[in-house]
């Protein structure tokens, strides 16, 4: 070995004074430099062949060539797994090496025909070598793929499970859920899970060990882009069939907006739970197994990873930008709320595990369709204006009841806020501006989310005051604001609306209520009130029985019609209910009473007053309470 490393290295220096030198002399200068350098090389063994090829040196490496040839060509040739044996595995990657260096050594004298040859000789015999390691890559990664553990991520044993340190992991048995061999059963993300601090080795440590050592020659021999195509193709299969095991179908983005809604809410939380279990679990791990095979290599384990997670999280991806481009519908706007925030949640992880420079691409396009999801939900809400605006004011509600609408509406609202967080940050990132008429009396101040909410409420109270015209009977007219007005307001102050839209908001629309409330007194109980009005005029006696007597038949027939027609009316709350009959009576009540005290002392009257007064002002106060009940189909069920 010593002889043909001292050929070696005179062909080398004969190779540079041949190269280096323009003309005889300067090969010569060149020649006794290396002369006076060391004593090996001496003038003449160096002044040997100096001609167009270098046989003894040539001849050399022809012996290295056949003796690689010789142990790799059985190798090669093995009809069984070289990595099945230890001392096989070891001789086979011993003579790649030396391969490797042969062909790095004897590269810069390639122009010589004879050294030229030969390198093509052994690059032949390094493309054989190269494909049958690629195939024993891909059975060690097929092979280890039977059995793997699933380890949980404590602070105690973080550091192990990251540095790949095999002792310390083998120690470390707290928490080391032991799988069994049969892949296709065993698959760990199957599994219920609830806690997403884990990490899976998809591959013992004697395996990745040994996939290391094989892509470390693969690399080195130029074919790193080979090696990562054979791991990429083998690890995007073992993902692929995981996130399909949670239950989560492969459809396009096509598909996903033809399934029914119902259909897809399913398959929006089977998503939910894919997404998190790849963002934090499968893809975390895909990228630790990957440095590992890979160490040393990081443009090989960053394109390798890449290549592994792109299918799946595209798949994860598409699903949710399908779900941003959809329908506007404002049915959706909680699972598309569910959506945005997963993916919101999720932005950590794509930041951290794909933050090189081939899964920049995937990392801008999940911030590209959550911005999208955002987009979505502004325009849910710009479809709910929508529907407000166009709900048609036709038909009546009975009794002057809750109208559908504003049930829909504010159970809407109220259910919308607990995604408050949520909803303002969508609306502070919209870069829409806010219309003057939109900010009504809360000024400039007030976050996005505020002013969209008391938009949509001043939207809904236009729509109210359109079909409140429909009641023919003014008193009925305001029973029906009355209703919805104070429904609105409890609804706000019962939920997050009531922070968002403000104290002044609520006194303002409580006093719209009470407003209504003195409308429907107005309408419907002056009239009757004018009739108990006492004539201070000296008439004579016998005039002002038979106005008296005109005054209570007035009043009996009128008192009688509005106790029959408004005990079909509703008023939905019981407090509101309440205050409305004793305010009535209060107003009505004590003219009743001091009306029928005088009609009773007009001696002209005499025995008739009693047959003349229908209701004394028990049954007055008794009728003024059964006023409001309505019927149920009426009341609309408040809800």
């Amino acid at each position: 070995m010593a002889e043909n490393g001292e050929e070696k290295l005179l062909a080398v220096a004969r190779h540079i004074a041949k190269t280096l030198g323009q003309n005889d002399t300067m090969a010569d200068d060149i020649l006794q430099i290396f002369s006076n350098f060391d004593g090996r090389f001496s003038r003449e063994k160096l002044s040997e062949k100096m001609g167009d090829d270098d046989p003894r040196g040539c001849a050399t490496l022809e012996r290295t060539l056949n003796s690689l040839d010789r142990q790799i060509s059985q190798y090669v040739a093995a009809d069984h797994p070289i990595w099945a044996d230890t001392a096989d595995s070891s001789a086979f990657l011993d003579a790649i090496d030396e391969l490797i260096g042969t062909i790095r050594d004897w590269s810069p004298m390639a122009a010589e025909k004879s050294v030229g040859a030969c390198l093509v000789r052994a690059d032949d015999l390094m493309q054989q070598a190269m494909f049958r390691v690629e195939d024993e890559f891909r059975s060690l990664m097929e092979r280890g793929a039977e059995s793997f553990e699933l380890r949980r991520n404590n602070h105690e044993s973080t550091g192990n499970l990251l540095s790949g340190s095999d002792d310390e992991n083998e120690e470390n048995e707290e928490g080391i859920l032991h799988n069994g061999a049969d892949l296709d059963h065993q698959i760990p993300v199957a599994q219920p899970i609830t806690d997403y601090d884990i990490v899976i080795d998809a591959l013992p440590s004697g395996t990745i060990n040994d996939l290391h050592e094989i892509a470390k020659r693969m690399v080195a021999a130029g074919f790193g882009k080979e090696c990562s195509h054979v791991y990429s193709a083998c690890r995007r299969e073992f993902l692929e069939e995981s996130i399909s095991r949670l239950g989560l179908q492969k459809l396009s983005i096509d598909e996903v907006q033809k399934t029914p809604w119902q259909d897809l809410e399913d398959e929006i939380e089977r998503w939910i739970k894919a997404a998190n279990v790849a963002l934090r679990i499968l893809f975390p791990s895909e990228r630790r197994l990957c440095d590992r095979v890979f160490f040393g290599f990081s443009s090989a384990a960053d394109l390798s990873f890449m290549e592994v997670c792109r299918g799946s999280t595209i798949q994860l991806l598409n699903f949710a930008d399908a779900i941003a481009i959809g329908s506007r519908s404002p049915e959706r706007l909680f699972k598309v709320l569910d959506v945005f925030e997963t993916l919101r949640d999720l932005m950590p992880e794509f930041d951290s595990v794909f933050s090189d420079q081939y899964c920049l691409i995937l990392r801008n396009e999940a911030v590209t369709i959550w911005k999208r999801l955002g987009e979505a939900i502004r325009g849910i809400f710009m479809e709910l204006e929508n529907l407000i605006r166009r709900d048609p004011a036709k038909v009546a509600v009975p009794g002057g009841g809750l109208h559908p609408i504003t049930r829909y509406v504010m159970n809407y609202l109220r259910a919308a806020c607990r995604s408050r967080q949520t909803l303002e940050q969508v609306f502070d990132e919209s870069n829409v501006v806010v219309p003057s008429n939109k900010l009504d009396d809360r000024g400039s101040s007030s976050s996005s989310m505020s002013v969209q909410m008391a938009w949509i409420m001043e939207l809904l109270e236009s729509n109210l005051e359109a079909k409140s015209k429909i009641y023919r009977d003014s008193a009925l007219c305001s029973v029906f604001m009355m209703n919805n007005g104070r429904y609105i307001v409890k609804k706000v102050k019962d939920s997050e609306l009531g922070s968002l839209l403000g104290d002044d908001w609520i006194r303002k629309h409580n006093a719209k209520v009470r407003q209504y409330c003195t409308n429907y007194q107005r309408s419907s109980w002056n009239k009757i009130l004018g009739t108990l009005k006492l004539d201070n005029t000296s008439l004579a006696s016998n005039a002002v029985a038979k106005s008296m007597k005109e005054k209570i038949k007035s009043f009996n027939s009128q008192f009688e019609e509005v106790c029959k027609t408004q005990s079909t009316w509703i008023v939905f709350d019981e407090q509101l209910r309440e205050e409305l009959r004793i305010s009535v009576s209060r107003l009505l009540l004590p003219a009743y009473r001091n009306f029928i005290g005088r009609f009773q002392c007009i001696p002209e009257i005499g025995r008739n007053a009693d047959r003349l007064i229908r209701h004394g002002p028990e049954d007055i106060e008794a009728r003024i309470s059964d006023l409001f009940e309505g019927g149920s189909a009426s009341s609309g069920g408040r809800k």
